[in-house]
This record gives structure tokens, C-alpha cells and sequence, in this order.
């Protein structure tokens, strides 16, 4: 019974949260939007202090994570032929992707990286230059795009282990700079132009291409969409495995402790150089669907401000909290773009969201489903 419960309810908040997403995007007033985003603020009040989320049993897990893939894939199908609204969804997807990466650096070994958005720019340049120069599947070059961001990652995070606390950030904030400050002087990339790309092509598959199945017809974008949840699922799913596996307690451990976890045998320099990569990884597939989708990319479009935005995103959905990091990629991605008023403030946005979290809900938007170390609580 309590199992059937649990599954009805995880029903019921993701058809919930999906029919807001819809009348969020296709809200066109002002005055409406502002309506929902306060009935968006007092159903997330009420949830948190009646604890309605945290009844869902962890048994009820994998299905609460099925019944939000459906509801995603009908929320874009509801959508179909509003190029805009999916533009944002797929945004939303990809920062969501992006930032699973920086969820298994902070969130599971303690490493702060302030140079995520370089990291998406790596995987987008990555998938620029082979799909310009090369015949590889473009399945191929996504993947190429991540293992170039893990690599260069990899190399990046041996200065940051010789380093510890602010100064170890302090290299991650260096590398953003030079690598924009590479990517505007080196005419082979584009220079401050940029590239451009062409679109992703499956076999006879061609993305730019509307949908028509019979008399079923959508935009374009949700054939990225498609591709984009199907990369969401297998990142959440690779997630979760590595926080319930041996290896999500010994980055726990490192990140709880260093000193107690090198004690006990860990090498702590190899388990953050592992979770350093793994996020890159992420971050460089993410940007290299991001590119070939935008179809050109340009040095603004990886600026230390973006990486800033993404860090935001981690504390504002809670470190360690993948379900909070879907979330809060959703505010962040929709909210500037549906409110006009606060397209040119939306910086001054993040940074005030980001302070009233942690002052008054250091943990996340959402409480935390699970310890990965019985009896430990998560570091906020």
C-alpha cells in the first residue's frame, strides 16, 4: 500500500508540476505570469513546511524519476509548435545536464569549479571544429566534446590539488579567463566571430528538419528534445549509480574529511581527479549539443559570468541534490526570459536568490531524498 501511495503521488507532482510548466510558458502577460510565479512560491512554501515531497518514500525513487521523464516528454509534445517555448525547454535540459556535472564535483567530492561555462565551451568547440573538418557520426563528436572537456579538465585539476580552499577556486577562475581570452585571439577558432555549425545528423535523421509523422507535426526542436532527454536520463541515471556506489562513499568521505578519509587508506588526489573528469564530461556534452543546436558559437557565449550563473544553480537547488539542480535550472533558464523586467537585472537576480538561500535555506529549494553515509548529514 504505502508503495501504490508513494507512486500515486509522484504521479501527481510531476503531472502537477508539468501542467504549471505549460501555463508558465505559454503565459504571455505580464500580470498572469506574475500570478504564477506566486502561486509557484506558495505551493513551494506549503510543500516545505507540510513536508508533502519528503513523504514520498525512497522505494518510490526510480518511479518518481520515470513519471518526470513522461511528464517532460508530454510537457514538449503539449508544446509542439512553439519554437520559443521549446527553445527554453531545451535550454533548461541542457543546463540541467551541465550542472549534474558540477553536482558530482561539489556536490560529491568538495571541488568548486568556477570555470564550468569554459568547460561547455570546450565541448562546443570540440564539436565545431570535428563536424567542420571531419566525416565522424555526429553521435561520435558529442562524446568527443566530453572527452576533450574531461582531459583538459584533467590536466586543470593538478594545480587545483596542490591548493586548497579559495586558492584551489582561484585556478578554476584563471582558467575561465585565459580561456576566453584564447579563444578571441586564435584566428583558427573563429577569433572573437565565432564558428559556425551544422546541425546534428542521425543517418537519414536531420534535426533542423520539422517533425511530420502522419498528421502529427511539431518544430524542429524536438528532435534535439528527444536527443536532450534522452542524454538527461542516461546523466541521471549514471548520477545516481555513482552517489549508491562504493565510489559516492569515498568521494563523500573526501569531502566530509580529507585528512580522516587519506587516513583510512583513500587517495584523496585520484578520487577528486575522478570526479573532476566525470563532471567535465558532462559539462563538454552539454555544450556540444548546445552548439550544433544554436548552430554557431562565439567566446561571449562562455564568459566567467555563465559559469557564475551555473554555480548559482548548484546552490540554489542544494549541493548534493540532484532533483533541487533540475529545479532550480528550470527558475533560472524560464524566469528572466518570460519576465521582461528582469532581463537586464538577471545577474542581480541570481546573486539575490543565491543569498536568501543561503541565509534562510542553506540546504536547497528542495530537501534531500538521501545520505550516502548513514548518520552523516550533508555539508550545506
Amino acid at each position: 500500500m504505502t508503495r501504490a501511495r508513494g507512486a500515486l503521488a509522484a504521479a501527481a507532482t510531476a503531472a502537477l508540476l508539468a501542467l504549471y510548466a505549460w501555463a508558465f510558458l505559454r503565459a504571455e502577460s505580464q500580470r498572469a505570469l506574475a500570478l504564477l510565479v506566486l502561486l509557484g512560491v506558495a505551493a513551494g512554501a506549503v510543500s516545505t513546511r507540510t513536508r508533502l515531497l519528503a513523504r514520498i518514500p525512497a522505494t518510490s525513487e526510480r518511479l518518481s524519476q520515470t513519471f518526470a521523464l513522461l511528464a517532460a516528454a508530454a510537457l514538449c509534445l503539449a508544446l509542439r509548435e512553439d519554437d520559443f517555448e521549446l527553445l527554453l525547454v531545451a535550454r533548461v535540459l541542457i543546463v540541467a545536464i551541465a550542472c549534474l556535472g558540477l553536482h558530482i564535483q561539489l556536490g560529491y567530492a568538495g571541488v568548486l569549479n568556477f570555470a564550468g561555462a569554459s568547460f561547455f565551451g570546450v565541448g562546443g568547440y570540440t564539436a565545431a571544429v570535428l563536424s567542420r573538418s571531419t566525416p565522424l557520426p555526429h553521435l561520435l563528436v558529442l562524446l568527443a566534446g566530453g572527452a576533450m572537456a574531461a582531459l583538459i579538465g584533467s590536466l586543470i585539476v593538478v594545480p587545483v590539488l596542490r591548493t586548497r580552499g579559495h586558492y584551489a577556486a582561484l585556478v578554476t577562475i584563471a582558467f575561465a579567463l585565459l580561456f576566453r581570452t584564447f579563444l578571441e585571439v586564435n584566428d583558427a577558432l573563429g577569433g572573437p566571430q565565432g564558428l559556425k555549425l551544422r546541425e546534428i545528423r542521425i543517418g537519414p535523421w536531420r534535426f533542423n528538419d520539422p517533425v511530420e509523422v502522419g498528421p502529427f507535426s511539431g518544430s524542429f526542436y524536438l528532435n534535439y528534445l528527444a536527443l536532450l532527454l534522452v542524454l538527461l536520463a542516461l546523466a541521471w541515471i549514471f548520477v545516481q549509480r555513482v552517489e549508491r556506489s562504493w565510489i559516492g562513499i569515498d568521494l563523500d568521505a573526501v569531502r566530509l574529511d580529507e585528512t580522516a578519509a587519506a587516513v583510512f587508506g583513500l587517495d584523496v588526489a585520484r578520487w577528486k581527479t575522478v570526479a573532476f573528469t566525470l563532471g567535465n564530461f558532462l559539462l563538454g556534452v552539454a555544450g556540444a549539443v548546445s552548439a550544433h543546436m544554436v548552430g554557431f558559437i562565439a567566446p561571449n557565449n562562455y564568459s566567467f559570468g555563465e559559469s557564475l550563473v551555473l554555480v548559482s544553480i548548484l546552490l540554489l537547488g542544494g549541493v548534493g541534490n540532484a532533483w533541487g539542480v533540475a529545479l532550480a535550472s528550470a527558475i533560472v533558464v524560464v524566469l528572466p526570459e518570460k519576465l521582461q523586467v528582469l532581463q537586464e537585472y538577471r545577474f542581480l537576480l541570481y546573486a539575490a536568490m543565491v543569498v536568501l538561500i543561503l541565509i534562510f535555506r542553506p540546504v536547497g529549494l528542495l530537501p534531500r531524498r538521501m545520505r550516502r553515509l548513514e548518520g552523516v548529514e550533508p555539508a550545506p
